[in-house]
């Protein structure tokens, strides 16, 4: 080994990362792109209904919340399954296991992330706090799933149902069907996903005793079964559309999912998984900023003010 200016000699070990640095890279941060979205277009959509206007605070509160309790699920995930992780090649290296970050600090960063969460719930309103639990719950669960159940994608959908939900509660106090309908729309959606994202695994699954859909049924299985939840998906979000009153914006803006689904669709086979991870990041996170951007345009068209 050499030093910087070419004298033999031992290689200074490099300085590790900071732990907020490495916690929010445990967590994925940027992933919350996938879930943010839908919960923009309800939160905006109840709040033209309401009064016509956007109200900031409570925008920003919703975005706190929704980034808090993601945060907290993403962390106690690899927690939870950090033995699991450590057998598969794929996930080896994630930080818990390699040990860039402790347990430790997983369990602190995941308790602040729920303080922040539930601290967002009760500035929202006292209805957003009741049954801020009701939406911790499958967070929780989600990560165990795949050891009691071939359907942990299922889970995982539930628990991303409640982010429209939430939402829209945040801005009226009140239930909404509409925004079940758009949660629904949301948990099919990504529970699709992640039959896609976990064929990747299957080897890995069937070694360890892990289940998924993929690796009781095959990857041929697990792909039909995603397009029949983005078909699903997609009949959702039209009787969102419908429910809501959408204008054009919003149809313009389910073209561009469904073309999108087609995409996905086509670039991920059961003998070529080569694209996975372009179907799963890249698409997934332009189907969420497109629609909302459309929702978005159709609502300021139809009247929404600032």
């Amino acid at each position: 080994m050499t030093t910087t200016d070419g004298v033999a000699g031992p290689v200074p070990a490099p300085r590790p990362a900071g732990r907020v640095k490495g916690f929010l890279r445990l967590v994925m941060i940027e992933h919350s792109v996938f879930a943010l979205p839908f919960a923009y277009i309800a939160s905006l959509t109840a709040m033209f209904r309401q009064d016509g206007r956007v109200h900031w605070t409570e925008l920003l509160l919703v975005t706190v919340a929704m980034v808090g309790l993601r945060t907290f699920a993403m962390a106690c995930n690899r927690i939870i399954d950090r033995e699991i992780d450590a057998r598969n090649p794929r996930t080896a290296n994630r930080e818990i296991v390699t040990g860039a970050v402790s347990v430790r600090s997983a369990w602190t960063g995941a308790l602040v992330a729920l303080a922040v969460f539930l601290g967002a719930a009760a500035l929202l309103n006292p209805l957003c706090l009741a049954l801020a639990p009701v939406a911790v719950v499958p967070m929780v669960v989600y990560p165990y799933g795949k050891r009691f159940t071939n359907f942990p994608h299922a889970i995982l959908g539930l628990a991303q149902a409640m982010g429209p939900v939430g939402a829209w509660l945040a801005v009226t106090g009140a239930w909404s069907w509409e925004a079940v309908i758009l949660g629904l729309a949301v948990g099919v959606w990504i529970g699709g996903f992640d039959l896609i994202f976990a064929c990747q695994d299957v080897d890995a699954d069937r070694a360890h005793g892990v289940m998924s859909v993929p690796a009781r049924f095959g990857i041929p299985a697990a792909l039909y079964g995603a397009r029949a939840c983005h078909a699903v998906t997609t009949g959702l979000l039209v009787w969102y559309a419908l429910a809501t009153g959408a204008g054009a914006w919003f149809w313009v803006g389910l073209v561009v999912v469904v073309a999108a689904f087609c995409y996905e669709h086509a670039i991920v086979r059961p003998g070529d998984l080569s694209r996975l991870n372009r179907a799963f990041f890249t698409v997934n996170g332009f189907i969420g900023i497109a629609l909302f951007g459309c929702a978005l345009l159709d609502l300021v068209v139809r009247g929404l003010g600032v």
